[in-house]
């Protein structure tokens, strides 16, 4: 098992791709997938395994497959459609990012359906165990790799880079549920992990005290979100991550990790979307 850093924008510590027994989790953007071809070589990976398809994990999806047009992609049934078919997901994305799209995440390449092995939750893939971890995103899941006892979690275990004593819980809209969220915390658990694979970034060995965490920090972002204005949250956030950086560079790769002006909107979205359905009743 090894951590590749897709050096996101030049930058290390912001998007990492696993590699477990030949297959790739979360390739990353295409727009840093020769950094992945660099450190992989030649060779087609066994498969991808996507926790989700948010683009910082999963854009380069589509640019692999067309190099390797056998490689199979694992993905929550509820995602797999949006691969085979991206625009409704760039249509959204560009609605966030604007102009900097391209940029930040390269080519969208669709995936043929023959490629696309969707999953629902409680089954294997590739020798893994998978569950259903909805909170941050509807479509995320989660694997454990029994042997070396490693739970590859994407976001559901929020973002914790070297270098910055903060877990931050990325919340982008548009599916930010902090029920679900914490339903998914405890399912993780519930396998016991030895460490914990992180997107952003690396791996956590104490994975009990850092899940517990993830739990409170979920609940202290949510509240604030709920109390302060989106300039109010925004200015917070970065002032904290500026205290807990032990230098600005890894003040810059936290904030890249979890822009705060998309961390207030999806949590606001939670709060309208809650209040929407408690007003049904």
């Amino acid at each position: 098992m090894r951590l590749i850093d897709v050096m996101h924008l030049g930058r290390p510590h912001v998007i990492g791709c696993w590699e477990i027994d030949g297959a790739l989790v979360d390739p990353g953007p295409e727009s840093s997938i020769h950094t992945v071809l660099e450190a992989i070589g030649d060779e087609q990976p066994r498969a991808l395994l996507l926790t989700h398809i948010h683009l910082d994990h999963a854009a380069a999806t589509g640019a692999l497959v067309r190099r390797w047009p056998e490689l199979e992609v694992y993905v929550h049934e509820r995602g797999a459609p949006h691969l085979v078919d991206p625009s409704r997901l760039v249509a959204s994305a560009e609605r966030l990012y604007g102009e900097a799209m391209e940029r930040l995440w390269g080519e969208i390449v669709p995936v043929p359906e023959a490629n696309v092995k969707p999953l629902a939750g409680g089954e294997e893939a590739l020798g893994m165990r998978v569950a259903y971890t909805p909170g941050h995103a509807s479509h995320h899941v989660s694997y454990l790799h029994e042997e070396s006892g490693t739970a590859f979690v994407g976001d559901v275990a929020a973002v914790s880079i070297p270098g910055a004593n903060l877990v931050v819980p990325p919340t982008p809209p548009p599916d930010i549920d902090i029920e679900l969220w914490e339903e998914s915390l405890g399912i993780v658990e519930g396998w016991a992990p030895e460490r914990l694979a992180l997107t952003h970034f690396g791996a956590i060995e104490d994975p009990a005290a850092h899940l517990a965490k993830v739990r409170e920090r979920l609940r202290e972002e949510a509240q604030l979100a709920r109390e302060l204005s989106e300039e109010d949250y925004e200015r917070r956030h970065r002032e904290r991550v500026a205290a807990a950086a032990s230098d600005p560079a890894a003040a810059t790769e936290l904030i890249q990790c979890a822009p705060p002006e998309y961390q207030w909107r999806g949590l606001d979205r939670y709060w309208r979307k809650r209040e929407e359905r408690l007003a049904a009743v």
